[in-house]
């Protein structure tokens, strides 16, 4: 039996499909972006990049979990 996916992750394989790129190519943007702040980072992507709210919120969420976990 395989574990549903939740949260900011469950939203990953729609982001890659809808855009075309690759989730690492955007945590990539992300963490070569000059912002730092969560909603900066999603309004940026919404702006620059198309992104729709909740896919761009679940990059962010999720790149930065992943950031803050390798700090820890």
């Amino acid at each position: 039996m395989t574990a549903t996916v939740k949260g900011p992750a469950s939203y990953l394989p729609s982001i890659e499909k809808k855009y075309g790129r690759p989730v690492a190519e955007w945590k990539d943007l992300i963490r070569t972006s000059p912002l730092t702040k969560h909603m900066e980072l999603v309004a940026w992507l919404k702006t620059e990049h198309g992104l729709g709210h909740g896919h761009a919120n679940a990059l962010v969420a999720h790149t930065l979990a992943e950031d803050t976990a390798k700090d820890a």
